[in-house]
Order: C-alpha cells, then structure tokens, then sequence
C-alpha cells in the first residue's frame, strides 16, 4: 500500500515539474503558438472527459467516439457556413438547409443533440452487449460513420477537404466548454445517477437485484458521452477550418484513448491530467522528429516517431499501472500542492 502511494506521489510531482516546463516552452514559442495550443488542450479535455464519462463509469469501452465527434463537426460547420460559401461550395444541399446560417452556440447545441439522437438510435441495440463486444460493436460504428460521410457528398463534399469554416473557436469559448464538460461530468459521477453506473460496472448481477435498469443507465450515458464529444467535434472543427472525414478515425480515436487511460479510466481529474502529459510529450516529440544537433552527435529526422513513442508508452502503462496515473481517486489542487510540498520537504530533509 505504501509503495503504490509512493509511486503516486512521484507520478503527481513529474507531473507538476512537466508542467512548469510546457508553461516555459508554450511561453518562449510566441503567442499565436500558445493559443493554438491551449485551445488545443480545452477540445482535448472535453473529448477525454466525454469518453471517460461513458467508458469510465459503466465499464464498457468505447472505440467508436471519435465518429461524434466527427458529426458535431460536420452538423455545426454546415449549420454556421455562410450562405455564399454553401452555394459555392454545397450547392446541392437542401433548399432548407441551404437557406440557414446559424450563430455558433446554437449550432454547436444542434450538432451535440443531433449526436445524442443517433447514440440513442445505435445504443438501444449496444448497450445490450458486454465485455470486448462493445468495442467491436463501437468501432463497426466508426467504420460505418466514416463510409456514410465519404458517401454523402451533398452534405460533406465527400472525401475532399471541407473547407471555408468559420474561425468561432476562441480561447474563451473551448475553455468555457472544458469548464463545463468537466464541472458536469463530476456532478454526475457523484450523483444517484453515476453511483448506479459505477455499481453496474462493478457487478451487473448485484446492481440489477437492487433494481438498477443497467441498460438504461448505460444507454443515457452513451447519449450524454456522445452530446459532448459532438461539442468537442465543433469546437475543433472551427478551429481547424478545413477538414475531411479522414480526420475523424484511428489515430484521432487512438490519440483520446491514450490520454484517458493513461490518466485513468474512472477519474475526471486523471483525464485532464493525461490531455496535459499526451499534449506536452506529443508537442516535444513532434519538434524532436524534425532531427536535432546536440554536439557532435545528430540525430535524423524520424517522422511517425511520436506515435510510436505515445503506443510504447500506452502499453507500458497498460502493463504496469492498469489504473492509470490517477486510477479512480479525483485529488483536489490543493491535496496536489500538499503532496507536492511534503515530497518536497522530505527531499530537503534527506540532503541535510
């Protein structure tokens, strides 16, 4: 048990210290590059939270939430062209969708719901499954997302680039949308709600001998999962601009998969923890591929080293800490700096 503590400790305190170091590192890269990438960070932490929310609580992961994602950025950059660009660039759409251009808000509210109907329409089929079939089932959704939107040119131009989109995400509005997937996600997890959830992820058979309807449970979770994972597609999309639908499969499936169980399927404080740490190590890594001169040593530029750095790691973590950095504990800031400070202090007290 103290061992595990121990370990605990040092992961929050490499954790701090990383930190500090991306604050330094976003801080000498200039602004533009700081913005983009704490806009960055926010759509992170609402796609992670999101999947942890489904994933986390009722135990049955899903491979295919990155395919709401790609609705809430299909639905909502539809609804937010500008009618000048839908004629150039749709022009068979619709007469009544051609006619609309929406404010960003509502749009976005539109795609999320848009989102939640169809988790509610695949769910009801799904929810029924258990185990590694949930996975196949979800990914066959991703699969099946991806051909409809390559299909469909009249609405996503198909495989080209879905251009023209307008530039509505702001440092203001991605990090208000994180306050508010988060702040939600932990109401629920401590709620009657998410207490259900968590009992039927531990033990199905106890949970519906109290009376725990396990598939509903997990049929509104996989609906909010998915409301908000669409809110993190259109907050992406108008921040990106341009986009396919290839945007929208395995390695962006596999990107928020990593930061959740590296930060721990369960917590909501573990997975904005691993956005943080996949965020940095992804940016150094991506800067690393290019090739470095340190001396006389040079090291060549090694393009796709990152992801295979980020999948080592993954199974590392997998293998020897399953929990994740935070496991299921949800540790405030202030217990963080407390930790913080005593490690400290014990490694003050060991050089005297």
């Amino acid at each position: 048990m103290k061992a595990n503590m121990d370990k605990r400790k040092m992961l929050m305190i490499l954790a701090i210290v990383a930190l500090a170091g991306f604050t330094v590192f976003v801080i000498v890269g200039g602004k533009d590059y700081a913005e983009r990438i704490l806009i960055g960070l926010a759509i992170s932490i609402v796609l992670a939270v999101s999947l942890n929310l489904f994933s986390g609580f009722t135990g049955l992961f899903s491979l295919g939430q990155v395919g709401f994602m790609a609705i809430g950025a299909y639905a909502s950059s539809i609804l937010t062209l500008p009618l000048a660009m839908k004629a150039a660039n749709l022009p068979d759409l619709p007469v009544w969708l051609a006619s609309i251009e929406m404010p960003f808000l509502p749009a976005t509210l539109l795609a999320g719901s848009l989102a939640a109907c169809v988790a509610f329409l695949v769910g009801i089929p799904l929810m029924r499954l258990i185990g590694p079939y949930v996975s196949v089932a979800t990914m066959g959704f991703l699969v099946i997302t991806q051909v409809v939107l390559t299909n469909a040119d009249t609405f996503t131009r198909g495989s080209r680039t879905f251009a023209g989109v307008s530039g509505h995400t702001t440092l203001l509005n991605a990090w208000l949308w994180a306050a508010i997937s988060v702040y939600f996600v932990l109401r629920m997890k401590y709620s009657s709600f998410g207490r259900a959830m968590r009992a039927s992820r531990d033990n199905v058979i106890a949970a519906q001998s109290i009376g725990i309807d396990v598939v509903r449970q997990r049929l509104l979770a996989f609906c909010a999962s998915a409301f908000l994972t669409a809110v993190g597609g259109a907050l992406w999309a108008h921040f990106i601009r341009a986009f396919s639908p290839k945007s929208f499969y395995f390695t962006q499936t596999f990107s928020v998969i990593t930061m959740v169980v590296i930060g721990g399927l369960g917590s909501v404080r573990g997975s904005i923890l691993g956005v943080f740490f996949v965020t940095i190590l992804s940016e150094v890594l991506r800067n690393l591929e290019r090739g470095f001169s340190l001396g006389p040593v040079t090291v060549p530029s090694m393009y796709g080293a990152s992801q295979v750095i980020m999948a080592l790691i993954l199974i590392l973590i997998i293998v020897f800490r399953p929990g994740g950095m935070m496991g299921e504990s949800e540790t405030s800031l202030e217990a963080l700096v407390k930790r913080f400070r005593k490690a400290g202090t014990k490694a003050g007290l060991k050089k005297e």
